[in-house]
């Protein structure tokens, strides 16, 4: 257990836990068990959050399958042991890219809040592309759904 990991709320490193197992083997078929019915995205390519479980897990279930060498790198923890940031890399189409995850956690460890950045410029681009190629029409059917 890293000192990240043991000032996390224990519910919430339960969650984490599986968060990892499940990006390890690109496959977000339990992501439900630690998902928030009202949780939210927040994309780096859309200035407004996706809201709602369905928006969350469609997304990441495809980013999964869209990055090539995910590898985490670092994790922090928040004071109140309830958020934490993953630090990331990985390729998209070729053009490497880094970036983190902020994700936020109720008391029962379920995800309510999972923002990303990334970075550089050309990396967000090769993401947007091929995000937008997937996902495009059930986005934005989802942009009007309120959480």
């Amino acid at each position: 257990m890293t000192a990240a990991t043991s000032r996390l709320a224990p519910a919430v490193a339960e969650s984490l836990e599986k968060w990892h197992a499940m990006v390890a083997e690109a496959n977000l078929a339990e992501l439900p068990a630690i998902l928030h019915s009202r949780a939210v995205f927040r994309s780096p390519m859309a200035h407004t959050p996706y809201p709602g479980a369905q928006a969350v897990q469609l997304i990441l279930g495809t980013v999964v399958k869209v990055f090539e060498d995910f590898n985490y790198h670092r994790q922090f923890a928040d004071a109140d042991g309830h958020g934490v940031v993953l630090e990331f890399s990985a390729k998209v189409n070729g053009k490497e890219l880094k970036g983190i995850d902020m994700v936020r956690f109720d008391e029962e460890g379920k995800i309510v809040d999972f923002e990303v950045m990334v970075r550089p410029m050309s990396g967000l681009q090769a993401l947007g592309d091929e995000m937008g190629k997937r996902l495009a029409p059930y986005l934005a059917a989802m942009k009007g759904v309120k959480a």
